[in-house]
């Protein structure tokens, strides 16, 4: 009985690997990398022919300005922190009391703290 069922199961495997399908030669990914690659292409194309006739026509071609500084913002009109350019930005007030080592204020201290003095509820 188990020498039967054993090779029941063997040719089922065997029949369910001969039957699996064969994997497609292209993918959509891979056609569509193909596209954008060739899109790239015909653009720099066409710029390299508008760039000679710039240069033929006595103008000259236009060089890659730097990227100008935009400002990001929140919908809230606050400096967006997730920027390198705001990073070092502060929202919050300056406090006049000590300060701790790294240069931040010290919350111990009356001066720096601005829930001192309340009662919690």
């Amino acid at each position: 009985m188990k020498k039967l069922l054993t090779g029941v199961l063997a040719m089922f495997m065997g029949l369910t690997v001969a039957m699996a399908q064969t994997p497609a030669t292209t993918t959509q990914k891979e056609a569509k990398s193909k596209a954008k690659t060739e899109q790239k292409a015909v653009k720099k194309e066409a710029e390299k022919k508008e760039a000679a006739v710039k240069k033929e026509a006595g103008q000259p071609a236009p060089q890659a300005s730097p990227v100008a500084k935009t400002e990001h913002v929140t919908k809230s009109g606050a400096p967006d922190k997730r920027f390198k350019e705001n990073k070092g930005t502060t929202t919050a007030p300056a406090t006049a009391g000590p300060k701790k080592k790294d240069g931040t204020p010290d919350m111990r201290y009356k001066s720096n703290n601005p829930n001192a003095g309340k009662k919690k509820s």
